[in-house]
């Protein structure tokens, strides 16, 4: 983590929400404020719940945060049920939320690509949009929302997105900034949650959704 934030005693389970609608079409969801869980992402996030409660056990102190995106939510409400948590109680932070892509929100890959070329380059990172956010905007708001919490007690569990998920966990590992100029760790599929300790980070669960974007 970067050197500015104060140290945090607890771990930070950061979790990829499960697959959507638009996840399932092919189309770019971006900062879209509801694209809800299909059926495999239901089944994501049920797998997500099992192997938090096996590592965490039942009714774990565990402070819940999540993006303000429904699909984050809905995650969040299983995943919760599981460990037998009120997800009613947990924290909600706008700048949690996905890589915001301008007018290329909701259009098809297909389409996208058909009109400007590639939009997804070899790390599987997405293009920003001309109207849209850039990588160094989305570490900025990680930042900040790492810098404002980071006296938070004890564990915590964070449900985000593809994109957004691997600037801020780059940037609590003080990962290298990339071509994009923010730090970036590797994708992970949908339904994936990682623990990040001590700016270590280790994979608790491998979901089965698409990755990486």
């Amino acid at each position: 983590m970067d050197a500015s934030f104060p140290r945090r005693l607890g771990r930070d389970f950061i979790a990829r929400h499960g697959e959507t609608v638009f996840n399932a079409a092919h189309r770019l969801q971006g900062d879209a404020a509801h694209t809800p869980l299909t059926r495999a992402g239901f089944a994501q996030a049920e797998e997500m719940g099992r192997a938090l409660r096996e590592l965490l056990g039942p009714s774990p102190a565990l402070t819940l945060w999540a993006s303000n995106a429904g699909r984050a939510l809905q995650t969040l409400a299983i995943v919760a049920e599981h460990l037998e948590l009120d997800w009613h109680a947990a924290r909600v932070d706008p700048r949690l939320t996905e890589i915001g892509m301008g007018s290329w929100g909701g259009r098809y890959y297909a389409d996208v690509v058909g009109a400007v070329g590639p939009v997804i380059d070899a790390q599987g990172l997405l293009r920003p949009a001309p109207d849209g956010e850039d990588y160094p905007a989305i570490a900025r708001r990680v930042s900040g929302w790492l810098a404002d919490t980071a006296r938070d007690a004890g564990d915590r569990l964070v449900i985000m997105h593809g994109i957004s998920s691997r600037v801020m966990r780059g940037v609590m590992t003080g990962a290298s900034v990339g071509n994009y100029g923010a730090p970036v760790l590797p994708g992970h599929p949908q339904g994936t949650v990682t623990m990040i300790e001590g700016g270590r980070e280790s994979v608790v669960h491998l979901g089965l959704g698409y990755a990486p974007a």
